[in-house]
């Protein structure tokens, strides 16, 4: 490190133009960090949740299927980077299959476990009114289930944001960049600025995400209310 201070290592980095213009600005690496963090979290949730759904439904394959989707969980999220670093080479793919594996579990666990837990009642009273299979799982499980798979969705989320920073060591972008150059140039500044830029994002799209995750309790609530 330097033997400035950090206050002024901070300010040197924030007053630098380069800092908020161009190839390697705040804008664009935030930019960058969000899309990969949403293509990650959107992916994982199109391949596990539909058949999470299926499966939970059916009470068929649940533990089989669950064994294979908690890889992610078991391997270390680098480790996986370092498999498909060497698969793929360097760029945002590797760092988005890491994360697809790290955000697919809560997904599928949290979507299972709120399919099971529907109310054997209400499904008697769905099934006696003579209503499909399609029709129980859409028009009934999933409504009653929505609130806690988008408690799985919003542990994804939170999850990705702060493990998205590996993507830097891939060559993938994102705010990761920031402290991996900071390490590098034994900037403080640059460093410090990196891990508050992803603890930011990391607390304002949990924030949001909360937000309107509580708008669909009510409409759990009128569900089992209209019984």
């Amino acid at each position: 490190m330097t033997d400035r201070p950090l206050v002024e290592e901070l300010r040197l980095f924030l007053g630098d133009p380069q800092t908020w213009w161009g190839p390697a600005s705040i804008p664009l690496r935030l930019g960058e960090h969000l899309l990969l963090s949403a293509v990650a979290v959107l992916a994982a949730a199109a391949l596990v949740i539909p058949p999470a759904l299926w499966a939970a439904h059916r009470r068929r394959g649940v533990v089989a299927a669950a064994a294979v989707v908690n890889i992610g969980r078991a391997v270390p999220t680098f480790g996986i980077l370092v498999v498909v670093v060497v698969w793929l080479g360097l760029g945002p793919w590797p760092a988005l299959v890491a994360l697809v594996a790290l955000s697919g579990p809560p997904m599928f666990t949290n979507t299972v476990a709120a399919v099971l837990a529907v109310d054997p009642a209400v499904l008697e009273s769905a099934w006696g009114m003579g209503m499909t299979g399609r029709a129980v799982l859409m028009k009934v499980e999933l409504p009653l289930a929505l609130p806690v798979i988008a408690e799985g969705i919003r542990i994804a989320i939170s999850q990705v944001i702060a493990t998205a920073t590996l993507a830097a060591l891939a060559a993938g972008g994102g705010l990761g960049r920031f402290i991996v150059d900071g390490f590098a140039k034994r900037d403080q500044g640059e460093l410090l600025m990196g891990a508050v830029l992803v603890a930011a994002v990391a607390v304002v799209a949990e924030m949001l995400f909360t937000r309107g995750q509580r708008r669909l309790v009510p409409s759990q609530a009128s569900a089992e209310g209209s019984r």
